[in-house]
């Protein structure tokens, strides 16, 4: 409705949709209990319009939920048929155990089937092999009290060598002979040049991811390729046997082992010889490097580490380690200060008795 006097709608001063002032001529619209004031018929049907959208969408959106609540009440109510439960059928164990024992155990295990078959006992020996560090036919032991381990030698020694030797001696029949890497490692050190005091020329190899170590001294040369960082295969020829470093016996190959469980930690002199008694020989074909092992030679006597002598206890030759020293890395540490074994030379041939006459 119109209406041209404003006196007739009291309060109202503007425009519901414009907010613009009334003038003379005014409409107005009753919309539920709100009555709404507008200056001109276009604001008029502008809010309809407006009012019209409002309810329509307002239908649209109550439309919606009750469409959902009906699939939902549907879905709730409506019967399901279940399907029965199947289970595959177990195989026997018979069937089982034959599938376990055709699957390959992982690298240093045998088995399962106990006990072992000698073709399981050898495929993990062969993934583990050790041979003998001096090529045969035969098998080369030391051959005296004063060539084992924990023998009379002068100086300061690590504590577990006993009286001061710590490796054992072999060989010295042939000057030159090939010396072998015992096992797959990594060369950690290796000592070329003039070393007269401290074993000569030598090689130190690790395996086992620096938890064992071997040494080879008194080396009359070193393979070339041997160096620091270098990956070796067992039996790979690391140098010929020869008497550098050694001062009055006859040439030998002075072999030692060490172990070191942890890192950083304490390295421990072990007596090889009970070892190499046990290591396969490789025997060459003619003179070349090709050559057999050989599982089935007769294993060594091991005449056993030397007693240790009265007065001959020693302080240990390794200084204690420090907890600054404990944290250098391998790479500033030189082999003297905590690896490298120090061997003055064999003891003599003579009478072993007496320190005076070791070398």
């Amino acid at each position: 409705m119109s209406d041209s006097s404003s006196n007739r709608i009291p309060g109202a001063r503007s425009c519901a949709l414009c907010r613009r002032s009334l003038g003379d001529q005014r409409y107005a619209r009753v919309v539920g209990a709100t009555l709404r004031v507008y200056d001109s018929e276009a604001c008029v049907r502008a809010a309809r319009r407006a009012e019209s959208h409002a309810r329509w969408a307002a239908r649209g959106r109550f439309a919606k939920r009750l469409a959902f609540g009906v699939i939902a009440l549907g879905a709730f109510f409506t019967p399901h048929e279940r399907s029965p439960r199947t289970h595959a059928p177990r195989p026997p164990v018979a069937a089982r155990m034959d599938d376990a024992l055709s699957l390959a155990p992982p690298p240093g295990w045998f088995g399962p089937e106990w006990p072992p078959t000698d073709t399981a006992l050898l495929a993990a020996l062969g993934r583990d092999a050790w041979v003998h560090p001096l090529a045969g036919p035969y098998r080369r032991m030391p051959r005296a009290d004063t060539r084992v381990f924990g023998a009379v030698r002068p100086g300061n020694r690590a504590v577990e060598c006993r009286n001061g030797h710590c490796g054992v001696d072999l060989g010295g029949e042939i000057w030159g002979e090939h010396v072998h890497a015992v096992h797959d490692g990594v060369v950690d050190y290796v000592q070329r040049g003039p070393n007269p005091d401290h074993g000569g020329s030598f090689v130190r190899i690790s395996h086992h991811d620096g938890t064992v170590f071997s040494q080879y001294f008194h080396l009359a040369a070193i393979a070339r390729g041997i160096e620091r960082g270098k990956a070796v295969k067992c039996g790979d020829v690391i140098g010929l046997l020869g008497d550098t470093g050694v001062k009055e016996s006859m040439p030998h190959l002075h072999f030692a082992m060490s172990v070191r469980p942890m890192k950083p930690g304490y390295e421990r002199y072990i007596d090889p010889e009970p070892l190499i008694a046990l290591w396969p020989i490789r025997v060459p074909v003619g003179s070349s490097e090709v050559g057999f092992v050989s599982i089935v030679g007769q294993p060594g006597f091991p005449l056993g580490s030397a007693l240790l002598k009265p007065g001959q206890k020693r302080k240990a030759g390794k200084p204690k380690r420090t907890a600054a020293s404990a944290n250098r890395s391998a790479e500033d540490a030189s082999p003297e200060d905590e690896t490298t074994p120090v061997d003055d030379g064999p003891a003599s041939e003579g009478d072993s008795s007496d320190p005076s006459t070791q070398e």
